[in-house]
């Protein structure tokens, strides 16, 4: 049997680690690219292709070629910077990737998407692919995203199948996002909560999440041309992730209540100040 042979982009970060991984053990062939080059002797280990590439102005039909399906993972992906820094990487190099693809006589598309799409300044509870977006996204990196998505969504073809998968909130191995910003936190030994820390979260494991992608490739004819959430399935409040938290480090963390005036207070002062320092770090 022919193997299918994958091209994963932004395998160098947690999520697209732990896709290569399920990959390799689902019998895909395997070629990597990514920023964090350190990582690359561990996606070799796992037995796929390492390359260096540049989504912006790189050869793509290269990185395309002799290829079945492109799992497309790389992005900017933070709460804070500049729009055009977005706009590139996650349009336009999507855009670049997606031409590079379909030319080389790729089958399917598989596209790293983002529930930070429907994010709203208010509660949302139960949504589904179905569910009505915002107007106007919440940050840049959800308007990027969501363009992006329907920029893929919209090349689905019979030859060339694209699919978008939204995963939640992803923690596991190798998370440099998420978990380690909580766990910032609760170093200290105490954590600020808005409304009595009774607002739900939902997380999702990056290994759930990878086989998800791989799903996506499998059933592609099913899936062509559509958008699919993905998460954990079981929300929790915000102070039960903390207790869970403080009881994996051994300690006991003090739960502080925030108000929620104060926390905007505090978040506009912080984005006014930070954006006028060198290099505009993230607050």
């Amino acid at each position: 049997m022919t193997l299918r042979r994958a091209l994963v982009t932004g395998a160098t970060g947690g999520l697209g680690l732990a896709l290569c991984s399920a990959l390799r053990e689902a019998g895909y062939d395997v070629r990597a690219t990514g920023r964090n080059e350190a990582q690359a002797a561990r996606l070799t280990d796992m037995g796929a292709e390492f390359v260096r590439a540049d989504l912006l102005e790189g050869d793509l039909a290269a990185l395309c070629r002799d290829i079945d399906v492109v799992f497309h993972a790389a992005a900017l992906s933070s709460p804070w910077g500049a729009r055009l820094a977005f706009q590139r990487i996650n349009v336009d190099a999507t855009r670049n990737l997606l031409k590079a693809a379909r030319g080389c006589g790729v089958g399917s598309f598989v596209f790293v998407s983002s529930p930070s799409i429907y994010a709203a300044m208010k509660d949302q509870i139960g949504l589904t692919e179905t569910s009505p977006l915002p107007e106007r996204a919440l940050n840049a990196y959800a308007a990027t995203k969501r363009e992006a998505e329907n920029i893929v969504l919209a090349a689905d073809a019979p030859d060339f199948r694209t699919v978008s998968i939204r995963p939640r909130a992803l923690i596991g191995p190798d998370d440099a996002v998420l978990l380690p910003r909580i766990l910032a936190l609760v170093s200290r030994g105490w954590f600020p909560l808005l409304r009595d820390g009774r607002a739900l979260v939902e997380l999702t494991d990056v290994r759930d999440a990878a086989q998800a992608l791989v799903d996506a490739d499998r059933n592609r004819e099913r899936a062509g041309g559509k958008a699919i959430n993905v998460s954990g399935g079981k929300p929790m409040e915000m102070r039960e992730l903390v207790g869970a938290l403080g009881d994996a480090l051994g300690r006991e963390i003090a739960l502080r209540p925030l108000p929620m005036w104060l926390a905007k207070a505090g978040a506009g002062f912080s984005e006014t100040l930070f954006a006028v320092l060198p290099g505009k770090p993230e607050p």
